[in-house]
This record gives structure tokens, C-alpha cells and sequence, in this order.
């Protein structure tokens, strides 16, 4: 093995979860003040209910957890019960929490917790699991991540199969450079607040599976 080869599998398996918690513990705490800034807005704003969004989202290996953000959307329903559309339920504090990215503070704890990293694919909904092709499902080969390959290169502004195959590249090349580039694009993306939301969606379209998967993975 070479002495490349030997580094970045140190850093798979013991590095790599060594910086999260270097790196979230201080995060979080100057996160504080701003989360309970937060807080105190998103209770006093019309029609407030939950101040934290918990929802069980797929890890490493598919192992499922919950997962902590600020909540941005109203639980406003139709006279079915169904939720309502994302546009009529994302408020306004909602969509400045979102394009700031302070509503994700909250998964700093999900980090020290070890649920998930710093960098690397995005934790999505657990009824995708079985929409994934064998290629897409390899992203649960690593931990989930705040943010990732496919987040500094589009995040909600491309295609499923496009972050896919980010999040597959991202699996195949992780590294200690890699995920400091990718921290310091997050920064840039975060401050230029880009690809926040799909093309004519107030989020992103939901995932209804790949009729086909492509084998190429993006490069850096």
C-alpha cells in the first residue's frame, strides 16, 4: 500500500470523525447565541409551534436517527389533512433561516453525537432508500453530512441524478483535502447564498426514483 493510499484510509476510519469533533465542538458553541436568537424569533412570529425539526433520516450503512434543524416551515394542512405545499407552508424567517444555512446550526450536535460529519452526502428521507439504483446507494457507504460534494457544486439548483453522482464521487475520492475544500466552498456558497432552491420550487421536487443510472462520476 502506499503511503497515500495508507493515509487516506487513516483518515476513513479514524481521522475524519476525529476533525468533526474538533471542529463542531467550538462550532456549536459560538452557535449558541444565534440559535437561541433563533429561538426567541420563531416563537414570537404569527401561527409558531415547534421551535426544533426532528425527523428520522437514514445514516451510515442506511441506519436511521434523528436529525435536528430549525424548523422553517407552518404544519399547515388541507381539509384532507395532507400538508400543504412547501411555498404556502415556508415562512418568511423560514426562508432567511434557510439561505443563511442557521437552520442547520443544530446538526452540529448530530455531528458530536458521531449520526453524521461535517462533510458528506446529504442525509435525505427514508422512503428513498428503495428508489436508489445500486449505484446511487452507495452514498450510505459513509456518514451523512451537513454539507458535501454535491451541496459546493449545485446543492438544490440540480438534478437528483447529478447530486447522486457528486454524492458516489465524493464516496470514492474522500480525503482529508477534499473535505477542507469542501468547507471552505461551503463557506462561499453559504455568503453567496446559491442554490438554495430548485428551479420554480420553494425547496426541491421530491425524489421519484432514476429510470436509469449513469456509471461517470463527476470530477473535481
Amino acid at each position: 500500500m502506499s503511503a497515500s493510499a495508507a493515509s487516506t484510509g487513516w483518515y476513513r476510519t479514524w481521522g475524519k470523525r476525529l476533525l468533526d469533533v474538533l471542529l463542531a465542538a467550538p462550532l456549536l458553541l459560538l452557535a449558541l447565541p444565534i440559535l437561541a436568537v433563533a429561538a426567541v424569533l420563531l416563537k414570537c412570529q404569527p401561527g409558531s409551534g415547534r421551535v426544533l425539526f426532528r425527523h428520522q433520516r437514514p445514516g451510515l450503512h442506511g441506519r436511521l436517527f434523528t436529525l435536528y434543524k430549525l424548523q422553517t416551515m407552518k404544519d399547515e394542512r388541507d381539509a384532507q389533512g395532507q400538508l400543504l405545499p412547501d411555498a404556502q407552508r415556508l415562512t418568511r424567517l423560514g426562508r432567511w433561516l434557510r439561505a443563511s444555512s442557521v437552520d442547520e446550526l443544530p446538526q452540529l450536535w448530530n455531528v458530536l453525537r458521531g449520526d453524521i460529519s461535517l462533510v458528506g452526502p446529504r442525509p435525505l428521507l427514508p422512503e428513498y432508500l428503495p428508489l436508489y439504483s445500486a449505484l446511487q446507494a452507495r452514498r450510505h457507504e459513509v456518514r451523512p453530512g451537513i454539507t458535501g460534494w454535491a451541496q459546493v457544486n449545485g446543492r438544490n439548483a440540480i438534478s437528483w441524478e447529478q447530486k447522486f453522482a457528486f454524492d458516489v464521487w465524493y464516496v470514492e475520492h474522500l480525503s482529508f483535502a477534499l473535505d477542507l475544500r469542501i468547507l471552505g466552498l461551503t463557506a462561499a456558497r453559504v455568503l453567496g447564498a446559491k442554490g438554495i432552491s430548485a428551479p420554480g420550487q420553494a425547496t426541491t421536487e421530491a425524489f421519484r426514483g432514476s429510470a436509469s443510472s449513469s456509471s461517470d462520476s463527476p470530477a473535481a
